[in-house]
């Protein structure tokens, strides 16, 4: 009986994830271009190795509105 092929990381029925790469193709497609301090901001949270939810923390943090 063949193996039966395992990710990484669990996924929902019907979801998936691309990458950055591949979503910055998609997005140019459609003209939508991810600015240079985006590119920065990304390529820091992958030196210092923040979570998801670190990730996405840092960036509610940064555009959120000052009431």
């Amino acid at each position: 009986m063949p193996k039966k092929k395992t990710t990484k990381t669990p996924q929902r029925p019907g979801t998936f994830t691309i990458g950055r790469a591949r979503l910055e193709r998609i997005s140019a497609v459609e003209g939508i271009e991810t600015r240079p301090d985006s590119r920065a901001m990304f390529a820091d949270f992958d030196r210092r190795g923040l979570s998801d939810q670190e990730r996405r923390s840092a960036i509610l943090e940064k555009h959120k509105r000052n009431a």
